[in-house]
């Protein structure tokens, strides 16, 4: 991204994007992932709610490593050790192969604080969405749509993804492939690994699956290959586990290449969105207004499970016009001009397992109707 005030401040929130395909922002609660699609509950702020729709399905929750890799309480190079045998012992991965790679590997601070602040914890929307939502961003996406839309309207065909929601991913991800991190992913993952105890299961994780994936694609140099600080890579910023598991080869030609190879990234977006639950040809939000007198309404998680009736029966309602789906979740935004509610779908809910920020999932989807000539709304 950028590489000044607001573009660093784009970078840096991509860069929390950057986990692309991989994990939660702090700053949403989550349902429980081992809810899959079991009914769930959902109150008001005085304890009554009706039953609501089974959440979307997803995909099983990627492995994370275990307590004698990631526990703090035991020594570093302990750590390490077990690392090399659950990494040799999951993966298949030799575990010289493995040594040798950590003997290289650099500790970063710079990593650990970016980590400790992330932009969306600390922005409202009226600040966020600019960095996003402006004329260069815009003009950038059209440019590379026309590019490339051969390529990516093949791809919509196929999955039912529309180009202008892959473009969005690559423009708030990496400004159109710009700017995809200077970090080394094997410094950065080693970093969050063994140094960021809060997350260590998942990073630590993610660094044996990116010795699982330089088996799989050998075209991938482990200790040259850059990302950002969290250790996600490419156009499209996946993180190991996501490149491992979703990644497509979209031209044949034996290997998937999502740093600069445009066929794949493409292919492999949307097959993320559709692994994730994208529904072909339907809405992704729509703009609601609050009834005067209405209570506050902040659904736990971003599922959209909650009928539009009841909804209604909140106090809140689509505008006239607004795209109408079978469920919903209900947003609230500090807008530039005011509170903004928001009914998310089911396809947002798909754009949000890219990065759990409900911020960042709007940012993808108004910057996908600019680009596609239908406004920012």
């Amino acid at each position: 991204m950028p590489t000044r005030p607001l573009t660093l401040i784009a970078a840096s929130l991509a860069s929390l994007a950057l986990f692309a395909c991989a994990t939660p922002a702090e700053t949403v609660p989550m349902p429980d992932p081992a809810a899959g699609a079991k009914q769930v509950q959902a109150t008001s702020s005085s304890g009554a709610g009706p039953a609501i729709l089974p959440q979307v399905p997803q995909p099983a929750e990627r492995p994370v490593a275990p307590a004698s890799v990631t526990d703090p309480a035991i020594g570093r190079e302990q750590r390490i050790a077990a690392f090399v045998d659950y990494a040799a012992e999951t993966y298949g991965v030799d575990r010289q192969r493995i040594r040798d790679a950590l003997a290289g590997a650099e500790h970063k601070q710079s990593i650990i604080d970016a980590m400790s602040r992330p932009a969306e914890a600390v922005r409202p929307w009226r600040d966020y969405r600019p960095i996003f939502i402006n004329d260069a961003r815009i003009q950038g996406g059209r440019a590379f749509l026309a590019e490339h839309r051969e390529a990516l309207e093949r791809v919509a065909a196929d999955s039912g993804v529309p180009p202008e929601y892959i473009v969005a991913i690559i423009g708030v991800e990496t400004s159109y492939g710009r700017v995809t991190g200077n970090h080394r992913v094997l410094d950065a993952l080693y970093t969050l690994a063994f140094g960021f105890p809060k997350r260590a299961p998942f990073f630590a994780g993610e660094l044996a699956q990116l010795f699982a994936l330089a088996e799989e694609e050998p075209q991938l140099d482990i200790s040259g290959l850059k990302g950002s600080y969290a250790g996600a890579m490419g156009m499209g910023q996946f993180m190991p586990s996501s490149y491992r598991l979703w990644a497509k080869d979209g031209d044949g030609d034996g290997r998937r290449d999502l740093i600069t190879h445009t066929p794949d990234v493409f292919a492999s977006i949307a097959n993320y969105f559709v692994v994730h639950g994208w529904e072909r040809g339907a809405p992704v939000v729509a703009r609601a207004a609050r009834d005067d007198g209405a209570e506050d309404f902040r659904p736990e998680g971003l599922d959209p499970v909650h009928r539009l009736s009841d909804l209604a029966a909140r106090g809140y309602r689509p505008l006239p016009g607004e795209p109408l789906a079978e469920g919903a979740t209900l947003l609230s935004f500090d807008g530039a001009d005011g509170p903004e509610y928001w009914f998310g779908y089911r396809n947002f809910y798909v754009i949000s397992r890219y990065n759990r920020s409900p911020m960042y999932s709007l940012a993808v989807h108004q910057l996908a109707q600019a680009i596609a000539g239908n406004g920012a709304q």
